[in-house]
């Protein structure tokens, strides 16, 4: 990193100083006049016009800190002739300040600073429909004859600044998602209602994401033969900024274009499609928000047992010191520790005692100090006498576990199949199910039902993995479906149903 040059270093002075407050006051005013291109302003003017934090400083104090900030290089000075109306007032000192170049640069350092550390991360299910809409526009450009280089350029920087404010956002969102997961200090109804709207906003741009990124990886291949044609015809256009060269000068500036926007459009890809060599980006936010879903749902079980009034060790041991500290005598201070602790005599335990035994009726604290065995005490357990335990072969019930489990696995696919086939049917045509078949078209049919706001509302819904999404349409009040099970038969009303892996 090069050093900052010498008239910049005093720049930031103005930041850690004792009088930051006052300073930083003034600095904002000249920001805002920035902003409504006010060229100057009076000591006067910038009294009136800044927020003080604390009582308003006197226009003395104010013209000493102007005076302070033009020798540090954030302002600068001129005489002022406007308001000279005698010879004395020509020759007192009035001056007008503005910003220097270095003064404006370190306000927008300062305000990109504040910016990004306020800024709340946000998982944008906007963006991805923004990008697949881009991306939709820009295959049909590509195909015009011959495609047109300035909404094609428009459609790749939008394109760019959507993807960038989306994995920004996320990665900001995802790093602070375990501070957020720890958040238990608050008040517990609102902790918890904050969680419990946290979940549901996860899980509804998880089912989003399932979906657009599929899209988008599909539009991604339809456009990979004609993205090298729509990246050139972008790289020229902004080449023709270019400072003016000879040819190799320019040469090198369309080719640096040329490859900062394919390294652009390589980093979209590898967000959206995996490689083989690794999960893409789009597939390990997804596998992070999942995570993190039970981590919240074990946050608000937390609180439920606390609200449910279970006992708080610590609360209990302080409040057992306290009643320490108060115990009038060392006589009820043992009574209080022995009710509290149930210290007693302990001859069951068999420990190797090489003094004298006193007697079980000794009270323990004039009772001779006893050798603890080392494993005893860190442990809590004595060491075993005799030969240790074999180890026991588990391998015949891992492999019967193995073999159930990869039977169920294998039922459950088998179910998805049946019923996941992307076509429409009713439920009276769905035909005879098994029990697998059929209690997995029971869970489909309740995820569906429980987001249906009316009964003669036709509803569509994602899995609550992701990975199968449901269309139910009611059709008239007087039909009837059957549906015959191994588990029995299933009745009522019939409806249109879609089931799809998404």
């Amino acid at each position: 990193m090069s050093a900052l040059p010498a008239q910049a270093t005093g720049l930031f002075r103005h930041v850690t100083t004792e009088n930051a407050p006052l300073y930083r006051a003034i600095m904002d005013v000249f920001a805002g006049a920035k902003r409504q291109f006010r060229l100057h302003l009076r000591p006067d003017e910038v009294l009136a016009e800044a927020q003080w934090s604390a009582e308003s400083p006197t226009l003395e104090a104010v013209q000493l800190a102007l005076s302070q900030l033009v020798e540090w290089g954030n302002l600068q000075a001129q005489p002022d002739t406007a308001r000279v109306a005698t010879i004395e007032d020509f020759y007192r000192k009035r001056l007008l300040y503005r910003m220097t170049a270095g003064g404006e640069a370190a306000e927008a350092g300062l305000n990109t600073f504040i910016e990004t550390l306020a800024r709340k991360g946000e998982l944008q299910s906007v963006a991805l429909e923004d990008i697949l809409a881009r991306l939709a526009s820009l295959d049909q450009l590509a195909r015009g004859s011959p495609p047109d280089a300035a909404k094609v350029h428009e459609a790749l920087r939008d394109l760019v600044h959507v993807f960038e404010g989306l994995a920004d956002n996320a990665e900001a969102f995802m790093a602070a998602l375990a501070r957020t997961i720890e958040l238990q200090r608050a008040d517990n109804a609102a902790v918890m209602g904050f969680k419990t709207r946290l979940i549901d906003y996860l899980q509804r741009f998880i089912g989003d994401l399932v979906t657009r990124s599929g899209q988008i990886a599909d539009r991604l291949g339809e456009l990979r033969p004609l993205e090298s044609q729509l990246l050139q015809l972008a790289a020229e256009r902004e080449a023709r900024d270019a400072a003016p060269g000879d040819a190799i000068a320019e040469s090198h500036a369309l080719a640096a274009r040329v490859l900062a926007w394919h390294e652009r459009w390589s980093g979209l890809r590898r967000w959206f499609i995996s490689d083989g060599r690794r999960a893409a980006q789009a597939e390990l936010l997804r596998a992070s928000a999942l995570a993190a879903i039970p981590r919240l749902l074990q946050a608000v079980a937390t609180l439920n047992e606390r609200r449910a009034g279970r006992s708080d060790r610590a609360a209990d041991f302080r409040r057992l010191a306290l009643w320490f500290a108060e115990a009038d005598g060392d006589a009820n201070a043992h009574r209080l520790w022995r009710v509290a602790f149930g210290l007693a005599p302990a001859r069951h335990l068999s420990l190797a005692i090489t003094q004298d035994d006193p007697g079980a009726g000794t009270p323990w604290n004039q009772a001779p100090p006893i050798t603890i065995q080392p494993q005893l005490r860190q442990y809590g357990v004595l060491t075993t006498r005799g030969a240790p335990p074999r180890i026991a072969d588990r391998s015949q019930e891992r492999a019967l576990l193995a073999a159930r489990l990869a039977e169920e696995s294998a039922q459950t696919e088998a179910a998805r199949q049946r019923l996941a086939t992307g076509r429409e049917t009713r439920l009276s045509e769905i035909g005879l199910l098994d029990r697998h078949a059929f209690r997995l078209f029971l869970a489909l049919l309740g995820d569906a039902l429980s987001a249906q706001n009316h009964p003669d509302a036709p509803v569509e819904r994602l899995t609550a993995d992701g990975s199968l999404s449901v269309r139910l349409e009611p059709l008239g009040a007087e039909t009837h479906a059957l549906i015959h099970t191994e588990l029995g038969s299933f009745s009522g009303r019939d409806h249109r149903v879609v089931i799809r892996p998404t």
